[in-house]
């Protein structure tokens, strides 16, 4: 199964910015929809942003504007540019392969990468 690797995440002042890393095993990384997901304490997992295998982009309302999703097949891995940071945005991050639903294809997750936004 495909593991996940998540990085970049700390401790940012309202404002900042962030750039998440997202690093895939495997050699089917490349024809992967990727999903940027986030979990805050005490809420479910949610899907924040996703990428398709030719780039395109969708976000959810709370990111659009704001995060930026991108990805470098050649290096299995896939970005979080997260600009304009609030203390909503606090929460500890995961990428996994996503289907067309937005649901994660896989059940198993990376530690993920806190991300805790300070006002």
């Amino acid at each position: 199964q495909v593991q996940f690797v998540e990085s970049g995440g700390g401790l940012v002042q309202a404002g900042g910015s962030l750039r998440l890393s997202c690093v895939a095993s495997g050699s089917a990384f490349s024809i992967f929809r990727i999903g940027w997901f986030r979990q805050a304490p005490g809420k479910q997992r949610e899907l924040v942003a996703r990428i398709t295998s030719g780039g395109y982009t969708t976000y959810t309302d709370s990111a659009k504007g704001r995060f930026t999703v991108s990805r470098d097949n050649a290096k299995n891995t896939a970005y979080l540019q997260m600009n304009s940071l609030k203390p909503e945005d606090t929460a500890v991050y995961y990428c996994n392969k996503v289907l067309i639903d937005g649901n994660p294809a896989f059940d198993s997750w990376g530690q993920g990468t806190p991300v805790t936004v300070s006002s």
